[in-house]
């Protein structure tokens, strides 16, 4: 029996996860199983944890292969077929994490203020704006529906089929508002709509026009992408202050070691925050 397969269905039909997901927890469960020496059914806790560092070097990689190999262990435990979880007591090898890129804040006004000078600027406005104000993943953005829109708030459908809501500023609003405006009574259910086959503008539509912003903004268009939005969101909340945890809602992040990274990302700004806020944060200065 095909037990991958039997994880994939069931963990299809009971947590509703993304197809995505499934189609990457499927590749790497099938790798694992071509590589691992007696298989996925025969591996021990070091076949696991050999297999694991011989990864390539990328922390997102290693993780989502670990998770794949709890999540089908654990199954594999709950259904009775096995009686020793081998990822138990797993641990993952030590890698250097790339810290996220972003744009500094006065950056990032440039971005905005050149979409006013391509075509499309209103939509193209709108989505920048939307993208820094409330942190969505590209996908997320191209394939907003209108029923997103709550107002001052967009209701998100993320990975995993999660919802989420996450709140809009002012300027924001407006931003939609008037693109909204000019989108009228198209019948598409996109808030971006397009003639082409998916009919929402596209992941690759977006980064394209992004790239052509940032020459506008004279911005090294090598340092801007939607992702890099997304962090700099992150990254400027962080440094205003903003709780972790709020962060992580607003991103949609399920583990909140996902989200601290970018705690590393302004030292600086942090020590001065912890200097001003700490009741010990002056104790250096004596």
């Amino acid at each position: 029996m095909n037990y991958i397969d039997v994880f994939l269905e069931a963990l299809s039909a009971e947590r509703g996860r993304s197809k995505k997901t499934l189609e990457s927890y499927s590749s790497d469960l099938h790798h694992a199983d071509e590589i691992l020496p007696n298989g996925l059914m025969g591996a021990t806790a070091n076949d696991i944890q050999q297999y694991l560092s011989n990864l390539p070097d990328r922390a997102s990689s290693i993780a989502r292969h670990a998770s794949a190999l709890r999540g089908f262990y654990k199954f594999l435990m709950l259904e009775k077929i096995i009686t020793e979880n081998p990822t138990a007591n797993l641990e993952l090898p030590k890698r250097t994490r790339t810290l996220p890129k972003f744009l500094s804040v006065d950056e990032i006004e440039l971005l905005i203020s050149s979409a006013g000078d391509t075509k499309n600027s209103t939509r193209l406005r709108a989505m920048l704006e939307l993208v820094y104000a409330s942190g969505l993943r590209v996908s997320e953005l191209c394939e907003l529906p209108m029923t997103a829109n709550l107002g001052d708030k967009l209701l998100i459908h993320g990975k995993g089929a999660k919802e989420r809501i996450v709140p809009m500023h002012e300027r924001a609003q407006n931003a939609l508002h008037k693109w909204l405006e000019i989108r009228g009574d198209n019948p598409s259910k996109y808030i971006f709509p397009s003639n082409g086959k998916t009919g929402h503008i596209t992941r690759d539509g977006f980064f394209k026009i992004l790239k052509k912003c940032a020459v506008l903004a004279g911005i090294e268009p090598t340092r801007v992408s939607p992702h890099v939005l997304r962090h700099s969101f992150a990254s400027h909340l962080l440094a205003g202050g903003a709780n972790l945890r709020a962060i992580q809602t607003m991103l949609g992040h399920e583990d909140i070691s996902t989200t601290q990274i970018y705690t590393h990302v302004l030292p600086e700004k942090l020590k001065e925050t912890m200097r001003a806020h700490h009741p010990l944060g002056h104790m250096g200065d004596k």
